[in-house]
């Protein structure tokens, strides 16, 4: 069950092959924007998760809390 009819739709989206947000610079397309946005990091390097406690940096936070 969901919560409401924008979450149900949100839901259905995931079952659909549509890819919608596409990288200008490689074959590869996305869902949704966030997503193209951390895949964009790969093209410009920007790694913008940095460890406080060394100097090595990430592109997502995920791979900074598993550092």
């Amino acid at each position: 069950t969901f919560r409401d009819s924008s979450s149900l739709t949100a839901h259905q989206d995931i079952h659909t092959r549509e890819r919608p947000f596409a990288c200008q610079q490689c074959p590869k397309a996305f869902r949704d924007k966030k997503n193209l946005t951390a895949h964009l990091r790969i093209h410009t390097g920007e790694r913008p998760f940095s460890c406080p406690q060394c100097p090595k940096a990430f592109r997502d936070k995920k791979t900074l809390i598993a550092h």
